[in-house]
Formats: C-alpha cells, sequence, structure tokens
C-alpha cells in the first residue's frame, strides 16, 4: 500500500492543519516538514513556537465555531491535529462525517480527551479500567458534597484545562472552597465542572507513549508502545521526565492492556500519551492524550524515532520504530519572569557536556511558571541522566531585556 506525498506550496502539497501552535506541536511541523509536508499551524496569539516552523500561520480564537470552521474551508487540508482543549471540538466532529478532512487521531477521541469527565468515564465506566475514585461537580454545593464522598486527602481538576492549571490537592474540607475558586479560574474553557479524585498510594506515575500506526504491507492498524517514561511533577506540572523508568514485568504488560484497550476505544492513528499510576504490580489508568505528551520530550534524546516522528509517520500511513538507544532525561527550563522580548545566557555551560541538549521554544511572551525550554541528557544511569539534565537546565538564565 503506497503513501504518496506532494510538494508543499505547489497544487500537489499535503497539507496539514495544526490547531494549537506550542512547543510539543513546533517539533510535530518540524518532523512533519523533514517528510515534505506543507503544514499550516493556528493558535489564539501570533508568533507561536509551531508557528515559527510553519509554512503558513493564523491567529484566532478556535473555540469560536464559525472562525474555526472559515480557516478550515479557507485551507482545505488532508489532516487537521488538534493541539490543545480549547477547540470547538464539534466543528471537528461535523467535518469529519462530511469527509473534509481526516481529524487526529479521530473526532471521537479529541471530544473525549478535551474533557476530563468524557475520558473518565469512558475509561471507567465503559472499559471498566481500574482508577481512581471520582466525582463530577458543577456548583460549590455539589463541590462541597463530592470532596466530602471521595474523602481527604483529594485532587481537584477542572474538566478543560492542562499543565496543572486550576488543580489542586485538597486535605481538609476546610480547604474546599478556595479549591472551587482556584479550578474556575485554571480551566482552559470555563465550563465550571470539575473532577474531583481519591488520592492513590502510588509507587510512580508514567507516561505510556502508545503508538497506532498502519503496518506497511498489509494495512491494518498496530499497536506499539515506547519504554515506560517517568517523570517528577510539582502542581500538576510536568518539571523532569526520564526513560526508562523500571517497573515489574507484570505492571508492565498490565500498563500495555489498559493503554490497547483505551487507545483502540478511541481510534484512529498517531501516538498517545497514556498517564498511568504504578504501585508493585498495579496499575491505575490516570488520564490519556492522543498527542505527543510533554513528558515524551525525553525521547529526543533516547529513541531512533522521537514521539513527534513517531507522530508524524503514523498519522501520514508510514512505518514507526519505537525502540530506544539510550537512557536519558529531561529538565524544564522556566522563564522565571514575567515579560517578553527576553534573552537566554549560560548555553554554552548547559551544552559543554556532549551528552546534553537543548531545546529552546521561542514563545514570545514569558511567566514566573511557564515552560520556555527543556534540557535533555544521555548517561549510562537514570539518576546520572537526571543529575546532568538538571545541570545543563540550571545553567540557562533567562534575561528581561
Amino acid at each position: 500500500m503506497s503513501v504518496t506525498i506532494g510538494t508543499p506550496l505547489q497544487s500537489s502539497a499535503y497539507k496539514v492543519l495544526l490547531l494549537g501552535s506550542g512547543e510539543l506541536g513546533k517539533e510535530v511541523v518540524i518532523s512533519l516538514q523533514r517528510l515534505g509536508v506543507e503544514v499550516h499551524a493556528a493558535d489564539r496569539y501570533d508568533h507561536a513556537p509551531a508557528m515559527q516552523v510553519a509554512h503558513y500561520s493564523y491567529t484566532l480564537n478556535m473555540a469560536d465555531a464559525d472562525e474555526l470552521k472559515q480557516l478550515i474551508q479557507q485551507i482545505q487540508p488532508h489532516l487537521i491535529i488538534p493541539e490543545i482543549e480549547a477547540i470547538a471540538t464539534e466543528v471537528l466532529v461535523e467535518i469529519e462525517e462530511q469527509n473534509i478532512a481526516t481529524v487526529i487521531p479521530s473526532a471521537k477521541a479529541v471530544n473525549l480527551t478535551m474533557n476530563r469527565e468524557g475520558i473518565r468515564r469512558l475509561a471507567a465506566e465503559e472499559l471498566g479500567l481500574p482508577t481512581s475514585a471520582y466525582r463530577f461537580a458543577d456548583s460549590l454545593e455539589s463541590f462541597r458534597a463530592a470532596c466530602d464522598d471521595v474523602g481527604y486527602p483529594n485532587f481537584v481538576k477542572p474538566v478543560m484545562s492542562s499543565s496543572g492549571k486550576g488543580q489542586s490537592r485538597v486535605t481538609s474540607f476546610d480547604e474546599v472552597d478556595a479549591a472551587w475558586e482556584y479550578a474556575q479560574t485554571g480551566g482552559r474553557v470555563n465550563q465550571g465542572t470539575v473532577i474531583v479524585e481519591s488520592q492513590i498510594d502510588f509507587d510512580f506515575e508514567i507516561t505510556l507513549l502508545t503508538v497506532r500506526a498502519k503496518n506497511p504491507v498489509t494495512g491494518e492498524i498496530e499497536t506499539s508502545y515506547c519504554d515506560p517514561i517517568g517523570h517528577r511533577q510539582d502542581s500538576g506540572d510536568y518539571v523532569e521526565s526520564w526513560q526508562p523508568q523500571p517497573m515489574t514485568p507484570a505492571a508492565l504488560e498490565e500498563s500495555k492492556r489498559i493503554a490497547h484497550k483505551v487507545t483502540t476505544a478511541l481510534g484512529g492513528c498517531g501516538i498517545f500519551g497514556v498517564e498511568l499510576f504504578v504501585k508493585g504490580d498495579k496499575v491505575w489508568f490516570s488520564e490519556v492524550s492522543p498527542r505527543p505528551h510533554d513528558t515524551g520530550l525525553v525521547t529526543l534524546a533516547s529513541q531512533f524515532q522521537s514521539e513527534f516522528e513517531l507522530h508524524a509517520r503514523a498519522i501520514l500511513g508510514l512505518p514507526v520504530n519505537t525502540a530506544r538507544h539510550s537512557v536519558a532525561a529531561s529538565a524544564v527550563i522556566y522563564a522565571g519572569v514575567d515579560g517578553s522580548n527576553l534573552s537566554f545566557s549560560g548555553l554554552n555551560l548547559a551544552l559543554a557536556d556532549g551528552n546534553t541538549d537543548l531545546r529552546l521554544f521561542g514563545k514570545p511572551e514569558g511567566f514566573k511558571r511557564r515552560r520556555m525550554g527543556v534540557a535533555t541528557a544521555r548517561a549510562e544511569t537514570i539518576e546520572q541522566a537526571r543529575e546532568l539534565a538538571l545541570q545543563a537546565s540550571n545553567q540557562v538564565s533567562v534575561n528581561q531585556n
């Protein structure tokens, strides 16, 4: 089964529209560019990272159905890749139903995973996967009852948010009202609904990058897995990650079973970031993103094909290889300041060790806790790789001009 890709900027061009143009999207665009794809990048603000490497860029409110529909009609893309939550997903369902373009991995997957309620109900209630105890609440009164019902400590998250925004850990009833207020300010699209989850006693959390791609000979969709990625979070936001995360053979098999079940239910092709809690041989499903995952930035240093290359290949119908060549780690570089026109120094020191590398995302504006780059490192052991990546990230200074 042959796959054909035309020439960018010509009538034969194979067009991809990226909805959301952050740092993960930027790496996807670079991978697509290498394969001769014409890329159109959209976001809510100008000069977003992926816009800087795409053929064309557009600034719009992607949660506005009319604006989004107009953009799709204008570009007439072959593929649409949603990268963020704040999108009018009902338009994507319509586009897919009318066979105007293929939504990656599918309109159903995007619709379900953009909202924590949809994906949790699918995983726990339809697929019967093990999860923490949970309740949904859409008012302060129902939220108070949900917290008491689930018990303390618990975790509160807006149903539509990312990178830890609006998330908090509630240890007693005294903290409930403040957690509700914080959740209302943190959602990508303020729907007012939150999920309250019980705290699971786990040893560690992993991301199991799961790829659904077509077999080049049969054309059948097959599932493959990258080695598990361990990570450390701060307030729900990833700070560092490493690959591989050691775990028991039984836990790895159970992780793959859960990942296979949830990604098969979502359908389509591409990479999925399946987040799981692990304790001994026991595994619980946490979340899934139908796109590259921030913790997967470590694969830029550890794998023959990074998660971004895997995604690009899978969505184009090309063969994938999830093999790892190195033990590696990644560490986030934060802005540390609020402002624009930032500059970065100490890069020579960060890259002094031949096993380190950097990605500076090129975001036009920084906030104290905004991710502006990432350092990666390879080493003999996980501990050495983590130490080297953190050293490299700490060498980079962010300056306001």
